[in-house]
């Protein structure tokens, strides 16, 4: 399962069945679960632990330090969860002590080629990171997001749950929950309505984030305004929820 042509340092950890193609590096400080298969040309370095049933393709490298000029070689980490899918030429680097310190990644991502996750970024699980999208440091993705190709996302912003962003869209301020967002800069068009009824949203449940959304973006309200209307749709509808707290967490205000 390993190739003999891979480079295994002898403290780095390796799962029942884990495969290593030829001209890979695993580093010291490496923990991979079981199952999870590395292609050839791949970069692991720690601290670093990768859980199991992941699949690394080439020329990727997963643990480097961050090019912050404020890095100084402190040992940081990365956590990956499980069954990702990581694409041709991604680079996902470690934490920095000025934050985290940790770059997480949870379970049933897909990162396409050349996904950069910048140092300290939190990503949810069943998110999809088309091709050449980019995260600066310090941004929270949550779970079922999708970044169309070419996104580009500053440092300390929150993209939320179930959010959509168009091909190259550059995005400096906060997504919330269920928005749609397209341009540059980003601008809301609507909510994820397509992508809600694929996870089994209900058609009243849809209904009522589509008027969440008209509240926020077509009556002129303050964030703080808004918020308290949508507590009125949050007693019947309670995936409201996340559209409230990600309106709440908001500290770079949200695209408009």
């Amino acid at each position: 399962m390993i190739d003999p042509r891979a480079i295994i340092d002898p403290s780095a950890t390796l799962g029942e069945g884990v495969e290593v193609g030829p001209w890979s590096i695993i580093g010291p400080n490496v923990s991979i679960g079981a199952g999870t298969k590395i292609e050839s040309h791949v970069i692991v370095k720690g601290p670093c632990t990768i859980g199991r049933n992941n699949h690394i393709y080439q020329f990727s490298s997963v643990g480097e330090g961050t090019p912050d000029l404020k890095y100084q070689g402190e040992d940081t980490t990365l956590v990956i969860g499980d069954n990702n899918v990581i694409r041709e030429g991604v680079t996902i680097h470690r934490g920095t002590v000025q934050d985290r310190g940790e770059t997480s990644l949870g379970n049933n991502n897909l990162l396409m080629a050349y996904v950069h996750i910048g140092h300290d970024s939190v990503i949810g699980d069943h998110c999809i990171f088309v091709n050449n999208s980019a995260l600066a440091g310090h941004v929270i993705v949550g779970d079922w997001a999708i970044l169309g190709g070419f996104t580009l996302i500053h440092q300390y912003c929150h993209i939320g749950a179930h959010c959509f962003t168009g091909m190259g869209s550059t995005i400096g301020k906060d997504v919330p929950a269920y928005v749609m967002v397209n341009g540059n800069p980003a601008a809301a068009k609507s909510i994820n309505a397509e992508g809600l009824r694929r996870r089994g949203f209900e058609k009243d449940e849809v209904a009522a984030i589509t008027k969440a959304f008209k509240l926020i973006y077509r009556r002129g309200l303050t964030v703080d305004e808004a918020i308290a209307e949508l507590e009125s749709l949050q007693k019947n509808f309670p995936r409201i929820d996340a559209l409230i707290e990600s309106l709440r967490s908001s500290t770079r205000g949200i695209v408009r």
